[in-house]
């Protein structure tokens, strides 16, 4: 009887155990098909074929943005920050411009070196416009522009109404779970990164 009672309550233990190491919810892999980037110093990578083997936190934005990408940018930043100090560190970050007609690689690192971002395991990324469209298609972002005022230089002038968000894809190029880009909890990526690692 006592045997019976001890096996139930192991096999209970394992199931929590099991349960609560499943807070991810996704695993939709990403890898089918590969998109031609580049990154704020004009090198070319493959996307995401570039990250397997790695943790990859990736967040989309256009640097002309007001509000919400600076934002994302900055959480991102702390994400980079609390990992390297946790000695995390097969962590890769990604920032994925939706704008590239506008958004070049030098633009791209002038919005970097804007926010001190730390490159060693950071990239912004931009491409042929097709291959942004189809890549934020895959990964189901919005991204819808506002009518264009044209200024006296003669530049371009819009906004894009987006969606906010961050992704964590694992080693094996499998979107995992996805974080409101603004408003994410520093503590609960942590830990789902963690998690990956074990």
């Amino acid at each position: 009887m006592i045997n019976k009672i001890l096996i139930s309550i192991f096999i209970i233990i394992i199931i929590l155990i099991n349960g609560c190491k499943n807070n991810l919810p996704r695993e939709d892999y990403i890898g089918y098909k590969t998109y031609s980037l580049v990154d704020h110093d004009s090198s070319s990578i493959t996307f995401p074929n570039f990250y397997e083997g790695k943790i990859l936190v990736v967040g989309f934005i256009f640097t002309h943005c007001p509000d919400i990408c600076p934002i994302t940018v900055h959480n991102m930043q702390m994400i980079q920050s609390e990992a390297s100090k946790q000695g995390m560190n097969n962590i890769e970050f990604a920032a994925i411009s939706f704008d590239p007609d506008r958004d070049t690689p030098s633009l791209l690192k002038k919005f970097g070196k804007m926010r001190n971002i730390d490159y060693s395991n950071w990239k912004f990324l931009t491409g042929e416009r097709d291959t942004v469209l189809s890549l934020t298609k895959e990964m189901e972002i919005v991204a819808v522009s506002s009518d264009t005022t044209y200024l006296k230089d003669g530049s371009k002038s819009y906004f894009f109404t987006h969606t906010d968000r961050i992704a964590l894809v694992d080693q094996r190029n499998r979107l995992r779970k996805e974080y409101v880009g603004t408003s994410v909890d520093i503590k609960e990526i942590i830990n789902d990164i963690k998690s990956l690692e074990d």
